[in-house]
This record gives structure tokens, C-alpha cells and sequence, in this order.
């Protein structure tokens, strides 16, 4: 049996809903935390609504004339994880606004470096999860996954998960369907599966690269990439 003692998960629900309660996107965030946990991993979701996010590619958005900034708290959560997990809904085929601005506030801090001298999320491992009632589960999640690895985050396979149902208006994921024995989505055997297929890999690729002490330093650290093994000091091919 897998060993995920220690692990950790943190799920960003980038609803545009500003009660929870009221959040799709919360909703399946909740079967794939249910996972998680039912295997021993803690895993909290964070409502970024629930909190004043300031726009800006900063750390600290009160260092640069904002009254309040409580994305420095998420960060700490985000730092504190072994796994991120990014929920959004879908708005004209795209992520949502928050999902954006939290996308952007993690890479205001990706240029830092962890102890081995690799960018700060060397190490961790990345996921998404998409609801709607329009096309785009497949558009949100390249944007949002391609974003994780390009800061740093390890993205395992079938790292998302989404729900939508029929094309145009109707009931979003969760919604109670007069005449139906479940709510809209909790009986759809592809999102179901998908969830607990992306929960498995998020927690089997971070047991990994803790096991492994992540990933190795070699030819990836911000001061050591020039050694002279790396191809960017090799002579060039001669153009014919």
C-alpha cells in the first residue's frame, strides 16, 4: 500500500460565487478532498473570495501602496502544501478571473529559490478541477496545468478533473434536478472517475518526490545550469 503519512493538499476554490456554499466549483473541489483524505491527506479548501486578493505581480501588495493584501497568508498555505489544486468554473470558455489572479500571485513568487537552489516549487505536485454547463474543461485546464509546471509544479497524469452539463443554461454541478435520485453530477461516472483517477496521481506523484527528495539538483538550479555538461555550452552544429 501506497505510504502518503505526512503529505499535505491545498485546493484554491477560484469560485466567482462569494459564498461558498453556493460553489459548483466547491462541490467537486470536495469529492476529490474527500479522496485525499480518506487516504490520510489533509486537504483544505480555501475559498479566495472569502479573503482580500489584491491585483499586481507582487508578493506583498500592501508593500506597494494596497491597504490590505491577505495573499501572503495564501501563500504561507500554498508553501506549507505538497499538493495545489486549482478549482475554477467556466465563464465564456475560459477560467475565471480569480483562478487568473491566483495563477499571477503564485508567479510573483516563483523566481525565489528552495534550499537546493531550484525555484521555489521544485518539488510539488499540481492539479485542477473545472465545472460549468459550456464547453472549456479541457481549454481551463491546459491554461491552468501548463501555468503550474511553468513555475515549478510537478503534474502528474490525468491531472484534472471537470463536470459540465448539457450546452447553455440548466443545472450547474450539485444542483438539486426535480425528479432526479441525485444531484446534477454526483451520479457521472466520467467526472467520478476522473476525480478519484487525478486525487491517486497528485498523491502518488508527491509521495514520490518527497521519497525522492524531490527533484534532483542537477542542471536545473538557478546558479549551477552552466556547468560543462550543459548543452548551452557545447559547441553548435554547423549550419549546412
Amino acid at each position: 500500500m501506497s505510504d502518503f503519512s505526512g503529505l499535505s493538499a491545498l485546493l484554491l476554490n477560484c469560485s466567482l460565487k462569494t459564498s461558498a456554499k453556493e460553489s459548483h466549483t466547491r462541490r467537486l473541489l470536495a469529492r476529490v478532498a474527500g479522496v485525499m483524505e480518506a487516504e490520510g491527506v489533509p486537504a483544505e479548501i480555501l475559498h479566495v473570495l472569502d479573503h482580500h486578493v489584491a491585483f499586481g505581480m507582487v508578493e506583498d501588495a500592501t508593500e506597494h501602496g494596497a491597504d490590505r493584501d491577505d495573499w501572503p497568508m495564501i501563500q504561507e498555505k500554498v508553501m506549507a502544501a505538497d499538493i495545489l489544486v486549482i478549482g475554477t468554473p467556466i465563464w465564456l470558455g475560459v477560467k475565471s478571473s480569480v483562478a487568473t489572479l491566483a495563477i499571477e500571485r503564485l508567479y510573483a513568487s516563483s523566481g525565489h529559490t528552495n534550499d537546493k537552489g531550484q525555484w521555489l516549487y521544485y518539488g510539488k505536485t499540481g492539479g485542477c478541477v473545472i465545472t460549468g454547463n459550456e464547453d472549456g474543461v479541457k481549454a481551463c485546464s491546459k491554461e491552468i496545468l501548463y501555468g503550474l509546471q511553468h513555475i515549478g509544479y510537478m503534474i502528474p497524469p490525468q491531472a484534472d478533473c471537470g463536470w459540465i452539463g448539457e450546452a447553455g443554461p440548466g443545472p450547474s454541478y450539485g444542483d438539486v434536478v426535480e425528479g432526479a435520485d441525485v444531484p446534477a453530477g454526483y451520479d457521472n461516472e466520467f467526472t467520478n472517475r476522473n476525480a478519484t483517477y487525478m486525487a491517486w496521481n497528485l498523491m502518488h506523484t508527491a509521495a514520490m518526490l518527497r521519497d525522492s527528495g524531490g527533484i534532483p539538483a542537477e542542471g536545473n538550479t538557478s546558479h549551477g545550469w552552466r556547468d560543462g555538461s550543459n548543452a548551452a555550452d557545447l559547441e553548435p552544429e554547423p549550419v549546412v
